[in-house]
């Protein structure tokens, strides 16, 4: 079977670099960018942690150390204790990391529907309009356009090979459209890895913090000689702060990556059902 050299792609220095090269070199940069997110994120749930929910106006005699003003939510979340600010971080890595993966999923599916898309490929594949369709997929752009523009480009090269027969240059196409695919997945799963740790670790920090709440509550009832329930109660009120936050972000990552992968599923069913058009037709017709 003949081979293929990888598409090339010249960079602003003018030396040519290979789509895998192209490819890693995104890669990293969505690597820092996902480090630098955590970091942030971390950074300014502690910043709220300690300049709005510890506000001195959301105490008793303007002093953080004093009981929240009754009805004063922030300086309740404020008690919950040291785990609240890591909590808070992780609820906005999920907004940040959901709000990238949004973006990059509505790219990834091009400019056009990607039914409208795959049935005007199909329509020009029938009508023998291989260029066309592929000009078709570089307006189109997105993953699906990218897929689909490789795997007509090996199309036009193994239609007129004469040292292939039919079952290789159909092997040809369903290898260089599962290897573009390949490509491609790393791309829309990119992040994924976080929501779904995030999904899982935000309801056991929560826990954590209610557990260490209650410690300290219960050891300040211990300690103060005769049963206080109203110190007790406030203090179990202040330890379930930390059990609210984290079952919230965990709620909210849950329903976002859900939504995501049913997202990436659609995008790479539309690809497997344009690769076969390609196929099929190839077959009939050429």
């Amino acid at each position: 079977m003949s081979q293929v050299d990888a598409p090339t792609t010249t960079g602003k220095t003018g030396t040519s670099l290979t789509l895998p090269q192209v490819r890693s070199s995104g890669a990293a940069l969505r690597e820092f960018f996902a480090a630098i997110v955590v970091v942030v994120c971390i950074a300014i749930g502690i910043l709220i942690y300690v300049f709005i929910l510890g506000n001195p106006n959301n105490f008793e005699g303007g002093d953080p150390k004093n009981n929240p003003i009754q009805g004063n939510y922030l300086g309740i979340a404020y008690k919950g204790g040291v785990l609240v600010p890591i909590a808070i971080g992780l609820l906005l890595i999920t907004i940040t990391m959901s709000i990238e993966r949004a973006i990059t999923l509505s790219r990834a599916g091009g400019k056009m529907s990607m039914e409208a898309f795959v049935q005007q490929v199909e329509y020009l594949l029938e009508q023998d309009r291989i260029d066309e369709a592929i000009a078709l997929c570089d307006k189109q752009k997105g993953t699906v356009g990218n897929v689909v523009r490789e795997t007509l480009n090996r199309l036009k090269q193994v239609k007129s090979d004469p040292k292939l027969d039919k079952d290789q240059k159909v092997a040809a196409l369903q290898k260089s459209l599962e290897e573009s695919l390949a490509l491609e997945l790393p791309m829309l799963e990119k992040h994924m890895t976080i929501l779904a740790t995030i999904v899982s670790i935000a309801t056991l920090i929560g826990l954590i913090g209610t557990v260490l709440g209650m410690i300290r509550a219960f050891a300040a009832l211990a300690t103060s000689g005769a049963p206080d329930a109203v110190a007790l109660a406030t203090g179990i009120s202040e330890a379930l702060v930390n059990t609210a936050l984290g079952i919230t972000t965990s709620t909210i990552a849950t329903i976002l990556y859900n939504y995501f992968t049913s997202k990436i599923d659609d995008i790479t069913y539309r690809i497997d059902e344009a690769g076969y058009i390609i196929v099929q037709t190839f077959q009939a017709k050429f």
